[in-house]
């Protein structure tokens, strides 16, 4: 966040979100372009995140008295580890900002134990002007700080002007307000009188400011305030009273062009935690095309080319919320241009038309594409290294008949393909749905006509197929019913508001019958019978924690794999997480989503998803860096039981001696895993810091029996005190969970007095696991979930263990 703050001394508060508060520089001159001008900036004191917005006067005999206008905002990226950064006094990062873009770096200087120097990186970015190059207004209000100083607004101005013009004096509601519509055109024309717009590929939006909030109301008049927010409080900050805008909400690429599919995804989202994330990560761009109302007049009657004049007016220069511009006149050389941009098309619209409800010929819309949807009623095998299929069959309905239209094999992501795929399997037949001319060929495959794909596409041909298609999305809003032949383009179909309501639960079983371990004849419904069964117990251990799956939908005697990202296809009900992590290979980070079960409906979801043994992240959604336990994995291999159970106690005896708490289970396979609890009051380098000298402990006081060496061929049949799965995003087998072994033995939380040489590893499985834990009425590993003992201080005794 940058402010411009008209003080006792005019300068720009700089504030980038370290840790939690914004760490903040006062720079008297201000950010400047030119790598020349080495900014003085002096470090002041921390404000809270919230401060970032502020907007307005700061009352006289107060500190920092004077006017505050939020002069530019966005995103910065590191780009070196900032904590070293800062304690070396040098900042290196890049900049997403409405004014400010590139890389900068603030870099200490000598002079003064407060005194910084902001200094623009050479980039594509870097001018050799000064601060003076960048708009100078607020990019919410439009406001410079001098004319927030003196309250100075455009709303006199634009009364007068409307009282000139003779403009109706009515306040308009906009949910009382029917949206103008364009007619279709194939071909682009020019004509003098006529105005011409880019056509956003973005969702339609009346914004208003009424009663001092910024109010989104979509075209079919459902309150979208929630699920953007930024353009929210852009709105709120518009220094007009009544103001009605009609425009579009879109999401730029790294190229700067409207991206359908960012858009997409942040209309998908419905917890509010999710939103405000992607507000900052996605920002979403509200291109306003006309003004409808402001000041209590109602400016529908007037002429757009007036309507577009004060429109002009009110908006700022740049920010959330942006004047849409146009072209008079010149429509083929503006369509010429938005083909080379790869745009969505142009609005032509008359620059004398008032604006009426409904679709008018006074507004006329040329796509470069053509976009509809249509029925998936069959798909090709995939060839080569791509995986899920090739291409999807694709139909519309005449009258009560699905007609073929073609096929699409382009637009497909990598998830694209594994989650339409897998959908696709559920629905496969034997037989085409539709009729018309269709392959006949063994690589085609058909499926029930239950799917919905939007595909843009240049034209179709005379025997009515489609020509040059590309995959958009599946419309999971829109029955297939509705995709009729000649049905006209489609429309980005709007997000649901973001409300709170309670939506029904309901697991869907399939297959209960599949036998999953064919020794014992134990079948996927009793799988999700045991976990029904033993939910009470294994919830805890799961609640508000990321979950991995393994999916083994053939039983233990097929082939399984392992679930990184929660399909795209789950229900709205299931709580997901997007989380950055360092994948197994490269250490390349990635995104992905995870499973969140904290309530039994999840957890028998994910079970329905064959998914047999569960793994958890030791940490919590809300404390991803800070876990709840550090584990020691005692993993035998070629060791035998009896040495499995001496390191175990001797653990115990440790952690006793040097006041930790200390808890165990059964792997479920042949090994135990001892957990410490941490409170949450670590982070994970120092888990497996800690982890590590335990395991060191054990390894040079039995080192006959016990080793900390990670190579199975140079452990010399030792077990392996495995410290190494205390890391940000390492996994543990989840207590109660079971294993994809034969007799389905489960992962069982032991009683200390239990660990014994006459311990049987496998001996709880899921025909008795639940009634043990009816008998013992309480779960022994429970503790380790809360308790925090005192770290510090077991650190001295374990220095102290050592120096003995």
């Amino acid at each position: 966040m940058v402010q411009k703050h008209a003080a006792s001394q005019l300068h720009y508060d700089f504030r980038l979100e370290m840790n939690g508060v914004l760490v903040s520089w006062a720079i008297p001159k201000g950010p400047s372009p030119n790598p020349q001008d080495k900014r003085f900036a002096v470090h002041v004191e921390d404000h809270p995140v919230e401060y970032g917005d502020f907007e307005g006067l700061i009352p006289a005999g107060n500190y920092g008295a004077g006017a505050v206008i939020c002069w530019d905002r966005g995103t910065w990226v590191p780009l070196e580890d900032p904590e070293e950064g800062w304690e070396k006094g040098k900042l290196l990062f890049e900049l997403r900002g409405h004014k400010l873009h590139g890389n900068w770096t603030l870099v200490k200087t000598k002079q003064g134990p407060k005194d910084w120097l902001l200094i623009k990186e050479r980039d594509r970015f870097a001018s050799d002007q000064g601060t003076e190059s960048y708009p100078d207004d607020s990019i919410f209000s439009g406001l410079t700080v001098e004319e927030l100083g003196k309250g100075a607004s455009p709303a006199e101005a634009v009364a007068a002007r409307l009282a000139e013009l003779g403009a109706r004096e009515s306040p308009l509601d906009p949910r009382d307000v029917s949206v103008m519509l364009a007619e279709s055109r194939d071909e682009a024309f020019s004509r003098e009188g006529w105005l011409f717009e880019i056509k956003y590929d973005g969702y339609r939006i009346l914004a208003s400011h009424e009663g001092g909030e910024g109010v989104l109301i979509s075209r079919n008049g459902n309150d979208l305030t929630e699920t953007f927010p930024e353009i929210g409080r852009a709105v709120r900050g518009l220094p007009c009273d009544g103001i009605v805008l009609d425009g579009e909400v879109v999401v730029h690429d790294p190229q700067g062009l409207p991206s359908f599919s960012r858009l997409q995804k942040r209309g998908r989202l419905q917890r509010r935690r999710d939103v405000l994330r992607a507000a900052v990560e996605l920002p979403a761009t509200y291109y306003a095309f006309d003004l409808l109302a402001i000041e209590g007049y109602d400016l529908r009657p007037l002429p757009l080319a007036t309507r577009k004049e004060l429109l002009r007016r009110v908006l700022p220069s740049v920010g959330p919320v942006r004047y849409s511009d146009h072209i008079p006149d010149m429509g083929e050389a503006m369509y010429e241009q938005a083909v080379k941009m790869r745009l969505e098309g142009i609005v032509a619209k008359k620059a004398e038309s008032p604006y009426r409800a409904g679709r008018s010929a006074d507004w006329i819309k040329v796509r470069t594409l053509r976009m509809d949807d249509f029925v998936v009623v069959g798909f090709t095998d995939p060839k080569g290294s791509r995986g899920g299929f090739g291409a999807l069959h694709l139909a519309q309905y005449d009258g009560q008949d699905l007609v073929y239209t073609g096929r699409v094999g382009t637009g497909f992501s990598a998830e694209h393909l594994e989650e339409i795929g897998e959908r696709l399997l559920q629905l496969e037949r034997e037989d085409c749905p539709c009729s018309g001319e269709v392959p006949k060929r063994k690589a085609h495959h058909w499926v029930d006509p239950l799917l919905v794909a939007e595909v843009r596409y240049k034209e179709l041909t005379e025997a009515g197929q489609l020509r040059h298609p590309s995959f958009v999305r599946l419309r999971d809003d829109k029955p297939p019913s509705e995709c009729a032949v000649a049905a006209g383009e489609a429309v980005l179909e709007e997000p649901a508001p973001i409300v709170d309501r309670s939506v029904e639960r309901v697991v869907p079983f399939s297959n209960p019958d599949k036998v999953f371990w064919p020794e014992e004849g134990y079948t996927k419904g009793d799988l999700i019978e045991y976990y029904r069964r033993i939910s009470p117990w294994l919830l805890p251990y799961l609640h508000d924690r990321p979950v991995v799956l393994t999916r083994y939908p053939d039983g233990i005697e097929g082939k399984s794999f392992f679930q990184k990202n929660a399909p795209g296809f789950v229900p709205e009900w299931m709580r997901m997480e997007r989380f950055w992590i360092e994948d197994e290979e490269g250490g390349r980070e990635e995104e992905r989503d995870y499973f969140v079960c904290s309530d039994q409906e999840s957890l028998l979801y994910v079970a329905n998803l064959a998914s047999i043994p569960l793994h958890v992240w030791s940490s919590r959604v809300e404390t991803l860096s800070q876990p709840d336990w550090c584990v020691l994995d005692l993993d035998p291999k070629e060791a035998p039981l009896a040495d499995v159970v001496q390191v175990a106690l001797l653990l115990r005896e440790v952690c006793q001696e040097i006041g930790l708490p200390s808890f165990v289970k059964t792997s479920g396979s042949s090994g135990l895993h001892v957990l410490i609890p941490l409170g949450r009051q670590c982070t994970y380098e120092q888990s497996r810091t800690l982890g590590h000298l335990l395991a060191t402990v054990v390894a040079s006081e039995l080192p006959d029996i016990a080793t900390t060496t990670r190579h199975v061929s140079k452990r010399g049949g030792k077990v392996y005190v495995d410290y190494l799965q205390n890391g940000y995003g390492k996994l543990l087998v989840s207590p109660f969970c079971v294993r994809p072994l034969p007799g389905a033995p489960v992962s069982m939380p032991l009683r200390w007095d239990e660990v014994t040489t006459s311990l049987d590893i496998r001996a709880h499985t899921i025909r008795n696991a639940p009634e043990r834990m009816k008998s013992l009425r309480e779960d022994p590993l429970d503790p380790v979930l809360e308790a925090a003992p005192d770290l510090m201080a077991a650190l001295d005794g374990l220095t102290r263990r050592f120096e003995r």
